[in-house]
């Protein structure tokens, strides 16, 4: 999976290699005959690297029906040990007991939205071709079209700020809303219009319509809060000594991935001017204190690789930790529908 963070067109093969892909393997460090999640699965590369090892069995998850759709092959000449679910990643451990999986090796997630929806003009993902303003990763429910016909200024330019960290979020929302008084914006050509009428292209500096856009991706699809959810049901069903490895495109995303590694690998705390903390045991050993990226070679011949980062952690035997207390900065999408 990737980020559009820069228009340079990237060729075929890096559209099926997944970004930091040998250092995700060696983080993760498959076995023989172990049993190992691709919590997002894409074009299969993770998968296909894993099925390597002898024995090896995958669970493959995708929320995309293309994506499933189009690793069918994989599955066939994987002999019984490749097995493809339709679901979203935050439900990993249901699929995997629905596959008779109590526990697993390994779990590796490539988070955000895939090099090969970018380059699909009808999946409305991307600002640098024109097709419906869609962005929804499953293919059901509201789209991104339905949040810029229904939801506020207000709405929208939180929506904007938070989750696309755009800092002229109120003005192109402003602008959103009256041009949608005109005329519906319907297509990613239109909104890139609107916000083009804001913000100008300079040198040197990313497309003004990229922190727009991610923003809608992520609130249409409910990203982050996907994100918490799968690295929780992680937690869950990893094996002593099994690892997560997590490779995130953007602040958010790593910001998430690293808070709970910190978290969940802290062991307590205090001074003489305080007593010990009392917290639970850490569920997690921290592998990658810093976190890891893409090297000269990576990024050259896939510009998209420049914003990876990586973290990985292996799994104690100390019991899952209590569901942490999230809290919402951002009204639901059905609030926003309604024009809230």
């Amino acid at each position: 999976m990737s980020a559009e963070g820069d228009p340079t067109e990237t060729n075929a093969a890096a559209r099926h290699v997944p970004v930091l892909a040998a250092e995700a393997l060696h983080w993760l460090a498959p076995t023989a005959a172990g049993l190992y999640v691709d919590a997002t699965f894409g074009a299969g590369g993770y998968s296909r690297a894993i099925l390597q090892i002898a024995e090896t069995r995958v669970i493959g998850i995708d929320r995309d029906r293309t994506a499933i759709a189009a690793g069918f092959d994989l599955v066939d000449r994987s002999e019984g040990r490749l097995v493809l679910v339709q679901d979203r990643f935050a439900n990993l451990a249901e699929v995997c007991a629905a596959q008779g999986a109590s526990a697993v090796d390994g779990v590796v997630m490539d988070v955000g939205v895939s090099s090969m929806q970018l380059d699909q003009a009808a999946r409305g993902f991307s600002f640098r071709f024109d097709g419906p303003l869609d962005m929804r990763m499953g293919q059901e429910g509201p789209s991104a079209a339905d949040v810029i016909r229904h939801a506020s200024a207000a709405s929208l330019a939180r929506i904007i700020s938070v989750l696309g960290e755009e800092k002229f979020a109120r003005p192109i929302a402003r602008a959103i809303v009256k041009a949608r008084d005109e005329a519906p914006i319907t297509t990613t050509k239109a909104l890139v219009e609107v916000i083009s009428r804001v913000l100008k292209q300079r040198p040197g500096e990313i497309h003004p319509a990229t922190r727009t856009f991610q923003a809608l991706r992520i609130f249409v699809n409910d990203e982050l809060d996907e994100l918490r959810a799968a690295l929780r049901a992680a937690e869950r069903m990893l094996k002593p000594g099994g690892r997560l490895v997590v490779v995130s495109f953007h602040s958010l995303e790593d910001r998430i991935v690293k808070t709970f590694f910190a978290d969940r690998s802290r062991s307590g705390g205090g001074s003489r001017h305080q007593p010990e903390l009392q917290l639970a045991s850490p569920s997690f050993r921290v592998l990658t204190r810093r976190p890891v990226v893409a090297g000269e070679s990576e990024t050259a011949g896939n510009p998209r690789a420049r914003s990876a980062k990586l973290r990985a952690a292996e799994r104690t035997d100390a019991p899952p930790h209590a569901p942490d207390m999230d809290t919402d900065a951002l009204a639901s999408l059905a609030d926003v529908l309604r024009g809230g």
